[in-house]
């Protein structure tokens, strides 16, 4: 066949979902991956980690047929066995257990290796329909919905293509330039064709923060209070917008008498910034009408991410911003698109009295926690998708504890040799976006797109729902789910969502999906039975755990602090060319990262006696790790950032970064808290 560039999506857990254009050379081969110039968001722009895919994809490691460990759990020695062969031993363990402890001694457990609505979300079906634990979904963006529920009330805001229409965007909790770079392509028309100033707060000088006419290096966890002082100076100066406020907003005169107190002295001691960055942030922020806020996740990962964000979201509530083009706020667009996943997902067959374990205490589970098992059997059998959490979730020591028990059978359905497939009794070869079908929704942008297969997979290699409706086969089930291919699940989901089918859909390529502009930005009220944006907010009903929220946006002060035993306080943001480990096998990502990095400031650098590429040791009670020392200007002198997620293997020890980082749930309803952490540093 000819070469030729056909459409996809890409499917990675970014909030871009960028429109591509594929070269497909043959039926088994790519070339180039570019972005699709006509869509208005992607404008052609991709990041460097998905434009080179050709190199992932036609990775010689790549897993392309099932197989059976034949040494010790961990060894990594396996032998090549048939799809019956394996299948039939998942079966036989997976019935095994229910019949001994009960179903929910087995646990599917997943994530978001790909964001398509078939082959991420199938799983559920497979744990719906026999009964099996169910999953608290905590890794991710758990804190900071609840936090921005609590004050908007629905997940959408601005769509991102006004901020061409700002004169301030300010990137909060975020660095687009490593993680979203259609973000900076829409900030970069703004400061190209209206001088628009762009501020990025963030703990240490990320890519972002390199480019921004401003850049607030505050310490990690502290964000409430860098808002509640903004507030402040946007009260005491008359930069609010009252007749807004009156209209729109639940406790205005509460919210001005509750922020006497938090003046930018206050927030300066909190935050480690001067009060005057303080001072004239609040100021930009409140004669800008213009004023965009892209709220990101960062700073939500920390046990206090559930204030920090509603804090931040009350910024725009406070000067009106939402009234105009180019202002407000966007955290997320996920909640817009009311796509039916019934059938996907099993939400037919669904018991709520099952226990749902949170997946970001899969270690204390696995080491036999009575608390984080809830009471319930031991986890007698576990099937992984979409999901590395050897090296991704939190306590890495635990997790290695658990994963190697003899009593506990894994089988892990991957694309690489991942330090989780390490593990596994039975690895199964997973597809990659390119070789399935799927639909997917952006979160950072307003489209519904379905991408057909490009080429057909390498060796053996079986998609995510083929394998899950396999299983579900075999089980004994006669759900729909089960029975149907992934493009007629695509096909019956958008036609009972009230959307174009799945051929014409696809032919569409992308389906606008935005509210009008009058409900993106909420001037037909927020999303609570009053309309009113709430600055104080019903903890209560966003979860359990609520008593200690602060009743008005507020600092909230149970992170874990730095102390003189642990001095530090540990940041583990994300690398610029990996996406959690996605592409940590990429020769080209490898290359530009390097190895683990201790980022540090030079002063304590000096201190301790410690020059560039030094051995030095970063740990607290949970672990500790060795990486090489970066001596760093960008951030606080009590702040170390370790950019990762490096696998396991990279590590002197082969333990990697998420071994210092707790598996405690940030209140209200849970979330991992991987940027609060505090730790010692020493010489290795």
């Amino acid at each position: 066949m000819c070469a030729e560039f056909v459409p996809s999506v890409c499917p990675h857990d970014c909030p871009s979902t960028c429109a591509l254009e594929v070269e497909r050379l043959d039926d088994r081969t790519i070339g180039r991956v570019r972005g699709a110039k006509d869509n208005d968001y992607t404008h052609g722009v991709i990041c460097a980690k998905v434009s080179g895919y050709r190199e992932r994809i036609h990775h010689p490691d790549r897993l392309t047929q099932p197989l059976r460990r034949v040494g010790s759990k961990g060894e990594g020695k396996f032998s090549p066995v048939s799809w019956d062969e394996a299948l039939d031993e998942v079966v036989h363990h997976f019935k095994q257990a229910t019949e001994e402890f009960g179903a929910p001694a087995v646990w599917p457990y997943d994530f978001a290796g790909t964001m398509g609505l078939v082959q991420r979300d199938c799983i559920n079906l497979l744990r719906h329909a026999f009964g099996y634990s169910r999953q608290d979904m905590t890794i991710c963006t758990r804190l900071a919905v609840s936090g921005w529920m609590a004050g908007v009330g629905s997940m959408w805001g601005t769509d991102s293509r006004e901020m061409a229409e700002s004169d301030l965007i300010v990137v909060w909790g975020g660095n687009p330039v490593t993680t979203q770079v259609n973000v900076m392509t829409h900030i970069a028309k703004a400061r190209k064709s209206r001088a628009a100033k762009l501020v990025v707060i963030d703990p240490y000088r990320t890519p972002s923060a390199e480019v921004a006419d401003v850049h607030l290096a505050l310490k990690p966890g502290t964000d409430g209070a860098l808002a509640c002082g903004v507030l402040n100076v946007l009260f005491a100066e008359g930069l609010t917008d009252e007749s807004y406020m009156a209209k729109y907003t639940d406790a205005p005169e509460r919210l001005r008498q509750h922020l006497s107190t938090r003046t930018p002295a206050w927030a300066s001691e909190i935050t480690g910034l001067t009060e005057t960055e303080i001072i004239e942030f609040a100021r930009l922020y409140g004669t800008t009408q213009r004023s965009y806020i892209r709220v990101g996740y960062g700073f939500s990962r920390s046990r206090n991410g559930s204030a920090n964000m509603h804090a931040v979201s009350c910024l725009p509530a406070v000067t009106g911003a939402w009234q105009y083009r180019g202002g407000g706020a966007l955290h997320s667009n996920s909640g817009m698109y009311g796509i039916d996943q019934t059938e996907v997902k099993g939400l037919d067959v669904v018991d709520p009295s099952i226990r749902e374990l949170d997946m970001s205490k899969i270690g204390r589970i696995l080491t036999n926690d009575a608390d984080a098992l809830l009471g319930g059997p031991q986890v007698k059998a576990m099937f992984i998708q979409n999901m590395n959490p050897a090296e991704v979730a939190p306590e890495t020591n635990k997790v290695l504890a658990g994963f190697q028990r003899d009593d506990l059978f894994t089988c892990v359905h991957e694309q690489f040799m991942t330090g989780t497939a390490k593990l596994a009794d039975i690895v199964l070869p997973a597809t990659m976006f390119l070789e399935h079908d799927d639909l997917y929704k952006g979160s950072g942008h307003v489209y519904l797109q379905v991408a057909r297969k490009v080429i057909e997979a390498p060796g053996e290699c079986r998609s995510n729902h083929d394998v899950v409706s396999e299983l579900g086969r075999r089980l004994g089930s006669d759900h729909s789910g089960f029975h149907s291919t992934a493009w007629e699940l695509i096909d019956r989901m958008l036609i009972a969502s009230g959307l174009p089918g799945a051929e014409e859909a696809a032919d569409m390529r992308w389906i606008e999906c935005a509210k009008p502009f009058d409900d993106m930005h909420y001037l037909n009220g927020f999303s609570h039975p009053d309309g009113k944006f709430r600055f104080a907010p019903d903890w209560q009903a966003l979860g359990p755990d609520h008593a200690e929220m602060p009743s008005m946006p507020d600092h909230m002060d149970n992170i874990e602090a730095a102390d003189a035993e642990h001095p530090f306080r540990l940041v583990t943001a994300p690398a610029r060319r990996f996406l959690n480990t996605t592409f940590t096998a990429m020769p080209s990502s490898l290359k530009k990262e390097g190895r683990p990095t201790a980022k540090v400031h030079p002063d304590i650098c000096a201190e301790m006696g410690l020059n560039a590429d030094a051995r030095v040791r970063v740990g607290n009670r949970r672990g500790s790790v060795v990486v090489h020392l970066e001596p760093f200007d960008g951030l606080q002198k009590d702040v170390v950032i370790v950019e990762g997620i490096w696998p396991n293997s990279a590590f002197e020890e082969k333990v990697g970064i998420n071994a210092l980082v707790g598996a405690d749930a940030g209140p209200p309803n849970g979330g991992a808290v991987f940027h609060d952490t505090s730790v010692w540093l020493k010489a290795a």
